[in-house]
């Protein structure tokens, strides 16, 4: 019976998955999706570069035009590149730090800017050619200097894709890694009867593309679809011994396109809400659903993760967009474990919205968690050390994440139900186990990373920013769990210091990438990421931590007893 459950809730759960199941029908312009080209270090789709150069730019996988018609991803990048507007004068470069708009003149309300008064700003030219001055000087830069580089960046790709002619469509000859060039300039390397008639054809694609897509017909769709497949084959047969596999590319657009991390955090939250009807009117029914549709999202986001792994060659584990998005599997699959182990049901419920957080934040700031598939640094080529010291880590952020969740849901009994001892009792009992997996995940992830460190850098250890604050985190959790094991607190000082410590954590994983900037972890380091805002989260935080205690202390005032009471 309680199979049957299950097994409802994950139908039901693959059946939101699927639909709508046009989303799995080819697209008219698939073979101008899959359109391979050689940038940043790697071969990859068209659809990739559109997605990556619009939301590199834009912030966003898509553009709401003025007129209300919003184009996707690809859509937005035909535009840009066959240049069908005037993109100089067009609000589309995100610009979102409001300290360095007010600097530079700039209304701190307006979220995007045209190309043209940026960059003729004086004043940004000025802070750029100064914090390139100081960058080769090796000195630090200040937010306001990151910020401007940031901008520049927006600039110089946005001017590179507007009328591109040197888009690296052209195979090399022979070499797999030799570098690609653009139709203009592969007539050095190819005879004029082979390149000619492909440079006709490419022209042809983009004339019936500006005068068909405003709006487009399915026939013209399909003629344009047509000779984008006529140009795909003609740039195979160029070099069919270095030109990347179709398999290869329709996988990495199926990924692109399915958007298998939104899918599971949908799912994610249909389970949260299951799971809270099942304690709340209790029926196991509804339970077993929740299950269900819990481990058909987990199998969504690890089918993800697979696609991206064969994409990349390598664990999914490299910036902090994977981080984000690992992070949040992992709460997830702690979370079933812990569940079907001990049937508490409380783990799914301090997981799903954890998740659910991590892949919004993951899916929705793609200019701050970039999500493009680029070539490593030096220091990450060991698949073997990448593989092992990285997802360790992520997966002790990952436990004290879950800790997190279970902590605030702790002490909103101990706040809003403190006669539900029993409940509370078991709460605490189910938060400590998981703060002693966190402990030693975290444990084991530091001496791996000091082991790499070693075999890296020459050295186990430096006191670089990001060691110190991981090291910093564990002592935040060491030191509670030891209380906890001497008597020194109780189950109630346990709680707190699961959601206190964990502001440990996300500095160690937010405040050194996006807030120091320093050290010899510069690979992790961006920019965008608001610091006021997550500071003003912590904040409200820690307000509920604080009437969490005085509504404790005010039950336990007249006894001898408070952090360290055991019920």
């Amino acid at each position: 019976m309680k199979r049957f459950k299950f097994l409802i809730g994950f139908c039901l759960g693959a059946l939101i998955l699927l639909a709508p199941f046009s989303q799995f029908k080819a697209l008219p312009l698939e073979p101008l999706q899959t359109l391979a080209v050689q940038l940043d270090g790697r071969q990859k789709p068209l659809d990739t570069v559109a997605k990556e150069t619009t939301a590199k730019i834009h912030g966003a996988a898509h553009y709401s035009q003025t007129d209300g018609e919003t184009l996707d991803y690809l859509q937005t990048y035909l535009s840009i590149w066959f240049n069908d507007r005037n993109w100089n004068e067009t609000p589309f470069v995100l610009f979102s730090y409001r300290p360095l708009k007010s600097q530079l003149g700039l209304d701190p309300e307006q979220k995007y800017f045209a190309f043209e008064p940026l960059i003729s700003n004086a004043q940004l030219a000025s802070i750029v050619q100064q914090a390139h001055q100081q960058t080769l000087n090796g000195e630090a830069l200040t937010r306001d200097q990151r910020e401007a580089l940031t901008i520049e960046d927006r600039l110089n790709l946005m001017s590179r894709t507007v009328g591109d002619t040197s888009l690296p469509l052209a195979p090399h000859p022979s070499d797999p890694q030799g570098a690609w060039m653009s139709l203009a300039t592969a007539q050095t390397r190819y005879a004029p009867e082979h390149l000619t008639p492909l440079i006709a054809r490419f022209e042809m694609l983009k004339q019936a593309y500006l005068s068909n897509m405003n709006p487009a017909s399915a026939d013209q769709l399909s003629r344009i679809g047509q000779l984008a497949d006529e140009l795909h084959q003609d740039l195979v047969n160029l070099s069919p011994q270095v030109y990347p596999a179709d398999g290869d590319l329709k996988r990495e657009v199926h990924f692109n396109r399915f958007h298998p991390f939104a899918k599971a955090c949908r799912l994610y939250a249909i389970a949260f809400i299951a799971m809270l009807l099942a304690i709340w009117l209790k029926p196991l029914e509804l339970y077993w659903s929740a299950i269900g549709v819990f481990v058909a999202g987990i199998l969504v986001q690890g089918y993800g993760f697979l696609l991206r792994m064969q994409i990349a060659g390598r664990p999914p584990v490299t910036n902090m967009y994977e981080s984000v998005v690992w992070v949040g599997f992992g709460i997830v699959a702690l979370a079933l474990a812990f569940e079907l182990t001990y049937r508490a049901q409380y783990y799914l419920l301090a997981a799903a919205p954890l998740s659910v957080l991590c892949l919004i934040l993951a899916d929705s700031l793609p200019a701050v968690l970039d999500p493009g598939i680029d070539p490593l640094v030096p220091v990450l080529r060991d698949n073997f050390w990448l593989s092992i010291h990285v997802p360790t880590i992520a997966l002790s952020y990952a436990s004290f994440a879950l800790a997190l969740g279970l902590g605030h849901v702790t002490l909103g009994n101990y706040l809003f139900t403190p006669q539900a001892k029993q409940r509370i009792q078991t709460l605490s009992q189910l938060n400590y186990r998981v703060l002693q997996v966190g402990v030693l995940l975290l444990t084991t992830g530091i001496i791996l990373g000091g082991i790499w460190a070693y075999f890296s850098w020459g050295r186990f250890w430096g006191w670089d920013p990001k060691e110190t604050w991981t090291l910093i985190a564990l002592l935040c959790y060491l030191a509670p769990l030891y209380s906890r094991l001497v008597g020194w607190i109780g189950n109630f000082g346990v709680s707190i210091a699961s959601v206190v410590s964990f502001n440990a954590v996300l500095m160690a994983w937010y405040g050194v990438n996006f807030v120091l900037g320093t050290g010899l972890h510069s690979y992790g380091f961006s920019t965008g990421g608001s610091a006021l805002f997550v500071g003003g989260i912590v904040g409200l935080d820690l307000l509920f931590v604080l009437a969490a205690v005085i509504k404790h202390q005010g039950r336990f005032s007249g006894q001898s007893e408070s952090f360290g009471e055991t019920v």
